[in-house]
This record gives C-alpha cells, sequence and structure tokens, in this order.
C-alpha cells in the first residue's frame, strides 16, 4: 500500500490529535560509553577504549514513551524502577521529555541498566545489570494501582514487556480487561514463549525471533512463520498482529488476510529501538483512529529515522516530517497551510539541512511577473514559502473593488506552481509578524523595491539571512491588467 505523503505528513503535523498515551512495562537506563580504539593492551590481547565521552538515554518502556513525546502524545508512564542513582537519572530525562512518571521502587533492587562500549560506531561490549528474576508481589500491586488509576484518562495503553517483570500476567490480564470494558485500545510488545498473558489486546507487536520462539517456526522460514502467527490472531482474540521482520520490513496479520510492506530503504548503524518507535507509532495511529496500513507505513518511515542512528534514540516529530518530505511532490492543495502545519513543515525541513525562502503577495490575478519572481525565489534556497494576502488585507491596501479573486483561490493557483512548496494566507497588511516566526533564510521581492523598503529587512539580516530583489517582468501588474480590461469594456461600450 502507498499512502499519500501529505495525508501522511497532515497527521504528524498535528501530532495525532495529541491523545493520552498510558505506557506501563519494564523501564531501564541505557548508558553509552564512546571512545577510540588504536592500540591493544600490553596486558592481555584486548583493545584498549581511549573514552571521548559518555551519555544515557532512557530504555525499554521508557523509550517508547520517549518516541511518544517527541511525536506529540500526552504520555503517562508507570514502571518499576529501583530506588538509586540511575533511576534518578532515568527519571530526570524522562521529566525533560515531558512524560508524566509513576514509578514504583522495588527494595533492594537495582534499576535495569545497559552499558554499551562503543569504538566509533561499533559496540565492542554490552554490560546488563538486571534485577533478580524473583517477583516482588508489594511492588507489582503498587504497580497495578498506579496503572489502573491512569487507564480511564488513556487514548490508549501500551503494554511494554522486555520480561524484567513488570509485566506478569496478573497485571496484563487485568489492564487488559479493564482497559476492554473502558473500550481503550491496547497496543502488545512482547517478550517470552507464551502470548496468552496478552490475549484480548488490540494489537501485539512481536519481531520475527519472538514470534518463532511462540510458534516454533524458524524465522527464517516467512511463509510458515506468519501463517502460525495468523491463526494466534483468532486464537487470543486480537484484532491484528503486527510483526517486525527487519530489513523485510513488517508484515500485518488477520485472521483473513496477510499483508507485507517493505521496509523504508535507510542506512543502518543500530537497531536498538526501533521496535520501541514501531509501538509508538501504532498507538498514536490507534488512538487516533488511523488504518493500520497507513500507521504501518508511518512507523515504517520512523523506524528507517531510528536505525541511522547510533544508540537507542526516540525519533522526533520533525525528523519523521523530513522523512515524509523527501517522498515525492505534494498536491497543490497540500501545500496550502495553516500556520501551525506550516511551522511544523519549517522546522522539519530546517532538520534536514535545508534553507528557506520566502515572499509575499496579494497575487490578485496571477501574471507572467509572479510567476518570474517565484521561479527565481526558489532557486536561492531549498524551499520556497509563499504568503498571500488575505481579501480583507488585500482591500485595505488596494481598496474596496479589490480582490477579483478569493483568498482560497489565489492559494490554490499559487501552490499549483511547482516552484512554491507551501502556500500560507496572511490577514496582517504586512508579513513581519510570519517572517519573524519562520525566520526564512532569504526574504525576495520585486525590483520595484528597494532594500530600504522591504518589510521584515532588519529582521532577516539580523539571523544571518538575505534579502534579494529580482527583476520585475515589464508591463506585468495586476493593476495595469484591470485597468487595460476596464478600458476595452469602456470602448466596446460605445461601439
Amino acid at each position: 500500500m502507498t499512502t499519500d505523503t501529505a495525508q501522511l505528513s497532515r497527521v504528524v503535523e498535528s501530532s495525532f490529535g495529541r491523545p493520552n498515551v498510558l505506557v506501563v512495562g519494564d523501564v531501564m537506563l541505557d548508558k553509552y560509553v564512546w571512545g577510540d580504539v588504536d592500540r591493544i593492551s600490553p596486558e592481555a590481547p584486548v583493545p584498549v577504549l581511549r573514552t571521548t565521552r559518555q551519555s544515557q538515554q532512557a530504555g525499554g518502556a521508557a523509550n517508547v514513551a520517549m518516541n511518544l513525546s517527541g511525536l506529540g502524545a500526552r504520555t503517562t508512564l508507570v514502571g518499576i524502577g529501583g530506588d538509586d542513582d540511575d533511576q534518578r537519572a532515568l527519571d530526570k530525562l524522562l521529566l525533560e521529555g515531558g512524560i508524566t512518571v509513576s514509578m514504583v521502587a522495588r527494595p533492594g533492587s537495582p534499576t535495569t541498566t545497559k552499558l554499551r562500549i562503543l569504538a566509533g560506531h561499533q559496540q565492542m561490549l554490552r554490560l546488563d545489570n538486571d534485577p533478580p528474576a524473583s517477583e516482588c508481589s508489594e511492588a507489582s500491586e503498587r504497580l497495578l494501582r498506579h496503572a489502573m488509576r491512569a487507564l480511564p484518562e488513556a487514548s490508549v495503553i501500551v503494554l511494554s514487556d522486555y520480561a524484567k517483570g513488570a509485566l506478569n500476567q496478573r497485571i496484563c490480564r487485568a489492564l487488559i480487561g479493564e482497559a476492554r470494558r473502558l473500550q481503550i485500545p491496547v497496543v502488545v510488545d512482547p517478550k517470552g514463549n507464551d502470548f496468552a498473558r496478552y490475549r484480548g489486546a488490540t494489537i501485539i507487536c512481536p519481531n520475527a525471533k519472538e514470534l518463532a520462539a511462540v510458534t516454533g517456526e524458524p524465522s527464517h522460514e516467512l511463509k510458515w512463520l506468519l501463517s502460525a502467527g495468523q491463526k494466534m490472531v483468532a486464537a487470543l482474540d486480537l484484532k491484528c498482529m503486527l510483526v517486525t521482520l527487519g530489513e523485510r520490513g513488517i508484515a500485518i496479520l488477520r485472521q483473513d488476510s496477510i499483508t507485507h510492506i517493505p521496509a523504508a530503504a535507510r542506512q543502518v548503524f543500530d537497531v536498538s529501538g526501533a521496535g520501541d518507535t514501531v509501538v509508538a507509532l501504532l498507538a498514536l495511529s490507534t488512538a487516533a483512529r488511523i488504518p493500520i496500513e497507513m500507521a504501518v507505513e508511518l512507523a515504517n518511515r520512523a523506524a528507517g529515522v531510528v536505525i541511522s542512528k547510533v544508540g537507542t534514540v526516540p525519533v522526533q516529530r520533525d525528523e519523521l516530517l523530513g522523512v515524509l518530505a523527501e517522498g515525492g511532490m505534494m498536491q497543490p492543495v497540500d501545500k496550502v497551510l495553516s500556520l501551525e502545519s506550516l511551522l511544523a513543515r519549517v522546522t522539519a525541513w530546517r532538520s534536514q539541512g535545508q534553507s528557506i525562502v520566502f515572499t509575499n503577495g496579494c497575487f490578485d490575478l496571477l501574471h507572467a511577473g509572479h510567476v518570474s519572481l517565484m521561479e527565481q525565489a526558489r532557486r536561492m534556497g531549498d524551499r520556497l514559502i509563499v504568503a498571500v494576502n488575505s481579501d480583507r488585507s488585500v482591500r485595505y491596501l488596494k481598496g474596496r473593488r479589490r480582490p477579483l479573486v478569493a483568498e482560497r483561490e489565489r492559494a490554490q493557483v499559487v501552490a499549483a506552481l511547482a516552484a512554491v512548496d507551501a502556500v500560507v494566507v496572511f490577514d496582517e497588511t504586512t508579513p513581519l509578524r510570519l517572517i519573524e516566526l519562520l525566520r526564512p533564510n532569504v526574504l525576495v521581492k520585486g525590483g520595484d523595491y528597494t532594500q530600504h523598503d522591504v518589510v521584515g529587512a532588519a529582521e532577516v539580516r539580523s539571523w544571518g539571512g538575505r534579502i534579494e530583489l529580482v527583476p520585475i517582468v515589464s508591463g506585468c501588474s495586476t493593476t495595469g491588467i484591470i485597468e487595460r480590461s476596464d478600458e476595452s469594456r469602456s470602448i466596446g461600450a460605445q461601439r
């Protein structure tokens, strides 16, 4: 399935309607030591890492929450940790990410951590610090109470299971049962060799290896693996199962169909966290009632962003918009944007290192001079934004007889030009507020202006931008066209 890129972009720009998402599961802190290797130790035949920096990222269920927050969701995270420095470091990352944290301390147990040692982009070693396998019933009961309190306010719940003890069978059954009673969808990132604890969830999202462990089918025998997974959809009373297949893409399993969507081609540096990103996109899409095929396409694109980085790094809304903007031309109607959507798109373009060009005008009766202006402006940067005066502001500037063409139609005609990437209608008599909000790299006006006359020139120069004046096409003006039309009608009437 190929979904319209503009449609996908609109969904992401709206932050999926900013749903409330509850994440419950195994949290962890991912630690990284980065450095260079240029010699072997004289003490033993092992490489010596010269440390250059250290970093920390939220992992497990906490990474799912960070992805959700980065994409615009209001996110609450419930999990179990240790009352230690690692938990406090994780809490700090989550709070800085705008996440509401409801953490339960498990006495005498450490916070789950994964310490990765990297030389350049190459991982040399991973050191895990896990809590003991024995279950703490008191911590589990407190986690369940916290989750149950948050559940009624949620648009969707994510169960992120890393088999670290947070999601035992009792908790899964209780949360799924209550969510079904409240008609709240449940998205599960599963673990283990028995998925029965997730019975009644909306979607579960195993990878090929996890599904193979449950079904007994080899992960490389895709036909038999997906067929076995499809049978589980009915057995577990699921809406569907989504299987991530790495470089082979993603499969959607329903009771009556199997749909395979190829992977988005990206350079792979690190697959850490890609599954968390897929789960986050599915949860947001489910909350927004987006068709599963569209959700998978978005998840595919987002996972492509994540695997092109090193380490567990959540995707941001602007990064996803940037990736969507790479794919294909948009229809004219999709270029006419609200200010909010335009700001999101500009941020996405900037995240791709693209320069922004801005021009504005009434564009009442589009003529060759307008087209020439916009074509020349487009060559001065990567993206061209055209601001079109509203009907009210045109009347203020040009008189009661204008405009001849309504603002909506004027905007659509401008958007139909191949040189134009985005159009926005503004109601003020000058575009100064827009310029200050968009902060273009280049501000373009016609050669009938002087540098001193251009509104916003000083502001653009203040952030390092420049002003460009392009030659006007002789004899081309809307006023002139109207005057000639009036003269023709007058002569015709006299005859």
